[in-house]
This record gives C-alpha cells, structure tokens and sequence, in this order.
C-alpha cells in the first residue's frame, strides 16, 4: 500500500493526548542571576566531597560507566542497611518509576495515585497505555481509603509521594502499613521518599523496614534533594529480588554517568553537608509558615523543603502574586499543572532568598 503523499509518522495512539511535563522555570526577563526558589533544589548546592568526585572523574569521563553501579550500590546500602543486590538505580528516580512501569504495565492496565502525585508517574504510565486513576485528596494529603476504592483487578501499581510533592503532606507510618495490607498481592506498593530527609514528624517512618519483608514494595529515593545533585540526576529503589531482576532485563545499560556515579557516592559521606542541608530547611520552613500565614495567606503544612501557599481569589490570587515576586526577581512554582491554579510553591532557600521572599509578599499582601 502506497502512503498519501503528506503522510508522516504517527506516534502510536494516546502519545499525544500526554500533557509533557513542565519545569520550575529557570530565567526572568531583567535579571542575570535570580532567585530560582521553583525547583526544590538544595539551596546549598552539591557538598564540597560531591564537586571534588565529580571533578577528579573527568579524566574518566571517556570511559563507559559501570553500568551495575557497583560503588555507589554498595555505599547506598551501607549508607540505608539495605541488601545492595535489590537497589534498582536509574537517572533521578524518574527513571526508575518509568522502568517500573514499562516493566509492569500494559495497554488497559492502570496505577492509582494521589490527586496531587508526581507528575512523572502519571506520564511513563501513559506512555506504556495504561490508565491513570486519581484518588481525591480534599484535605491535601493521600488518603488510603480513597486509594484503595481507586484499585480494582488492572491496577498493577499504586504511588505514594511520602513526603508529597507539590503540597508537603506526608502519611504515617501506620497508615502505609494499613494501605499495603489492603492491596492485592499482585500490585505493586511504590513509595516515594525524596524528601524523606527533611522529615521530622514523629509518625512518619520510611518504608525501608516494610520492603525489607514483602513482595511488592518498592521504596524510591532521590540525590537531588538533601545532596543537591539534581543536575546530575541520580535516584534509586529498593526493590524485592524479583521485581529488580526483572527491571535490570529493560533498564539501558549505561544509565548512569561517571560524575554521577562519583559524586553521588561522596556525598553519601558528606554528613556535614547533609546537616547543613536539613538544619536550614527545619529552621527557615517554619518561620516562613508563620510570617506568610501572618500576611492574611494560607501555608499548608509541609514535611519537604518547601511550602505551598494558597491566595484568594481577586487582585491578590496566585497569578498576581506570582508576577510580583518575578518583578522582585524572585522565581517560584505555580502548579496549576497539578489542578492548584490558586497556589505557589516555594523552595526553602538560603537566609537571604528566604527574607527576600517574605518582604516580597509582605508589600504584596498591603498592595
């Protein structure tokens, strides 16, 4: 058969119906360096062990990674007491949700998340021509009987931001427990802990302990955060024996890079800089609820390195807000993608972008 002649390659159906995934942005008309508080990166950059690795692999960087990431496997082990021969790593945990998916889906099946999820799980199960179930969050926070009311016998995987992303909620120890018991033996539980180094609720705990003895638990985390290597893109699971085996089958073979593979695994050293990191997120994520709530606008309560702020509608809404702190140079996350057309989210900077910040909003709330 002979194809008309403007035919073109078509991708393969529902590829076009994926919304792609947008950034915090990085630039503002005006400014040569502003104040980029829009991608909860680490606002004390990489530790000074991670740029010291990174830098002595250039001489490396000729060379193909070892693609089974024996160092870094080993320190990430010894790092968390985890089993090294069930870590699963990816290019930022966004890979590994997307190897997870690919591997465990097909075209009718589904995932249940959170109504405020991550985005990234949402896309990569799209892509393999799965269904995408959303779980009403009306307080904010996953709630795991909505969750569960969402399973049904296609749902394979169900993700959980613990800590969540974009709100800052967070769920208990108890109840992951009570969701995992729930689910049907053959979906898989994957539970994000990105910001799981910035939590100080007394009744979160990470899922590690609770992998560690089923069979269809995945625990992720990420580099990006608490070690601030979001440029070099590095996350990891913690998988059962079986489900690593089976992504290892699909996963690229050099996925990771040299720098990265170096610097992570110095970092994981740095327990100086992992404080410094955390010390300034639990000092300033609390005075910066308050002096906001303070302005007249609503601060959700958050376990990560940011916060999210709602504005009422009228001349003072998010959008209003948001063209404001851009004026002052200051860059932010509207996350109308997420359906919070009414918020801002915030990253935790240093002391200065945080009182820039609040100064900002300060003249905002009285304009």
């Amino acid at each position: 058969m002979t194809d008309a002649p403007n035919a073109a390659p078509a991708p393969k159906p529902g590829i076009l119906d994926i919304a792609p995934y947008v950034g915090g942005k990085g630039a503002i008309a005006g400014f040569a360096e502003p104040m980029k508080l829009s991608s909860n990166e680490n606002a004390l950059g990489a530790g000074e062990k991670a740029r010291e690795a990174y830098a002595a692999a250039l001489k490396n960087i000729h060379v193909y990674p070892d693609g089974r990431a024996t160092k870094l496997r080993e320190a990430v082990a010894a790092h968390h007491g985890l089993e090294p021969e069930r870590l699963i790593f990816g290019n930022g945990s966004d890979e590994v949700f997307a190897l997870l998916n690919q591997a465990y889906l097909s075209a009718g099946d589904n995932i249940v998340a959170g109504q405020y999820g991550f985005l990234a799980y949402r896309i990569s199960a799209k892509a393999c021509g799965a269904e995408v179930k959303l779980a009403a969050e009306p307080n904010m926070k996953l709630e795991v009987e909505a969750i569960l009311d969402q399973v049904d016998e296609r749902t394979k995987i169900v993700y959980v931001s613990n800590p969540s992303n974009p709100t800052g909620s967070w769920n208990s120890g108890e109840e992951i427990r009570r969701l995992h018991a729930a689910l049907p033996a053959h979906v898989i539980l994957v539970v994000d802990e990105a910001y799981a180094e910035f939590v100080v609720e007394p009744d979160w705990e990470t899922s590690f302990g609770l992998a560690r003895e089923a069979s269809n638990i995945v625990v992720t985390r990420t580099f990006s955060k608490i070690h601030g290597l979001g440029g070099l893109r590095i996350g990891f699971g913690y998988a059962p024996l079986a489900i690593e085996q089976a992504v290892d089958r699909i996963r690229l073979p050099f996925n990771v890079s040299v720098p990265g593979l170096d610097a992570a695994t110095a970092a994981l050293s740095d327990e100086a800089h992992q404080k410094a990191s955390r010390d300034l997120v639990l000092d300033w994520r609390p005075r910066m609820t308050q002096a906001i709530r303070g302005f007249g606008f609503e601060v959700f309560p958050s376990a990560g390195n940011f916060i999210l702020i709602r504005f009422a509608e009228g001349k003072r809404n998010a959008a209003a807000a948001n063209d404001y702190l851009n004026a002052k140079g200051i860059i932010v996350r509207p996350v109308g993608g997420y359906g919070l057309p009414d918020c801002l989210r915030v990253t935790i900077g240093t002391e200065d972008q945080n009182r820039a910040v609040i100064d900002a909003l300060s003249e905002f709330a009285a304009s």
